[in-house]
């Protein structure tokens, strides 16, 4: 009856904190956080999970919501950089930024 008891009092507490610790790990995803278009392509920028970068997943106009990306960019250290590339890749804009 004493090794019951000891199970309920220690040990499940312990596994139980233990699995809940895993868990959150495994919860942790990317996340959209914005979308747009330009020329003939829209993205959806999204940021890593622990928010250390950013990039763009792309498809054509036409394409199905549903379909799976044209392109996934590299990763980008702001929300900034990704956009431009997008602009000066993509969308064909003459920024200032964009590489001649």
């Amino acid at each position: 009856m004493k090794l019951i008891q000891i199970l309920r009092v220690a040990v499940i507490p312990v596994l139980t904190v233990l699995s809940l610790l895993s868990a959150s790990n495994k919860v942790l995803a990317d996340y959209l956080t914005s979308q747009g278009s330009g020329g003939n392509y829209r993205y959806e920028l999204w940021s890593t999970d622990d928010n250390s970068g950013y990039y763009l997943k792309i498809w054509l106009n036409e394409a199905s919501p549903k379909s799976d990306a044209y392109s996934t960019t590299r990763t980008f250290p702001s929300t900034r950089e990704a956009l431009i590339d997008f602009d000066c890749n993509y969308a064909e804009r003459s920024l200032p930024e964009c590489p001649r």
